[in-house]
């Protein structure tokens, strides 16, 4: 190949980093919205609590030990002490007034607030979780929105499943692009190729700049759209902190390590394909 044609860094060189940038810019926010979909959906699963009332009976102490036995439970994530008295000044609050004035009594329980593992944040799971408590001496009922509970899950059933399928099909479609434009970089070059073929270079001395070329293309291009995937997530937590909680650390890792990994694959089998495709041709054919 001439200087001018093997050289890396011409416009053509470019224009095939920043479609591809572009490209995988777009997987990369697909793969981004799975992974934080399935943090966000821990997050709310384990934020879902349900109460554990107790016997006005109960001591306490017996109380804060019950807690401390629940904690070492392996679907408990949280628990949260609520005193009768607290639970008196919550329900003042919430109402706007004092029951215990014209009752003449507290009339509100002491109980122990649950947040589940989100493995466990399901109707199955806590229904059995209610008969092992309901066994328990001076716990008189447990309370949970059940409604709520199966509605959050059907819901992010469904996201996870939406979000997967298109996941896979601008998986399809960025191959396809990025398959296009490096075709017709590789077509470009058709007559080199067909006369490095004549003057007796072998298969894979042709194959190696091609390859190499776009090796490079992938790693410039994944590297800009990592960027890209950097800057986003930043503005975002720095617009709303609370999303340290979903966008994780190792999700944008993983997000940038797909990236990567993609742009490098992509463009080096679909350099192969073209060049394949190109070696394989007569003389009479370049010309179509």
């Amino acid at each position: 190949m001439s200087k001018k044609s093997g050289s890396f860094f011409d416009m053509q060189f470019v224009t095939s980093s920043i479609s591809t940038m572009l490209v995988l810019l777009l997987l990369g926010l697909v793969v981004f919205l799975v992974l934080t979909a399935n943090n966000l959906s821990v997050y709310v699963r384990e934020n879902i609590a349900f109460s554990v009332v107790l016997s006005d009976d109960m001591r306490e102490a017996d109380i804060l030990a019950l807690q401390k036995q629940l904690n070492k439970e392996p679907y408990v994530k949280q628990t949260n002490y609520i005193s009768k008295d607290q639970a008196l000044k919550e329900q003042t609050e919430a109402m706007g007034t004092d029951p215990a004035e014209f009752l003449g009594y507290n009339p509100f329980s002491a109980s122990i607030e649950i947040k589940l593992n989100a493995d466990y944040a399901n109707s199955d799971s806590i229904h059995l979780i209610e008969q092992e408590l309901m066994g328990k001496k001076n716990i008189l009922e447990v309370n949970y929105p059940q409604d709520l509970i199966d509605s959050v899950n059907r819901n992010l059933r469904k996201a996870s499943l939406f979000l997967l399928g298109l996941a896979a099909l601008l998986t399809l479609i960025s191959f396809a692009l990025i398959n296009n434009t490096i075709r017709l970089t590789v077509y470009s070059k058709r007559f080199l190729i067909h006369t490095m073929k004549l003057v007796g270079a072998s298969r894979s001395f042709i194959r190696k700049p091609f390859l190499a070329r776009n090796v490079w293309i992938g790693l410039l291009a994944a590297a800009l759209a990592d960027a890209a995937l950097m800057v986003m997530a930043w503005l975002l937590v720095g617009y709303e902190p609370g999303l340290l909680q979903v966008i994780t650390p190792s999700v944008m890792l993983t997000v940038m390590g797909v990236v990567l990994i993609f742009g490098i694959l992509i463009t080096t089998l679909c350099a192969w394909i073209s060049i394949n495709k190109y070696l394989g041709l007569k003389t009479e054919e370049l010309y179509k």
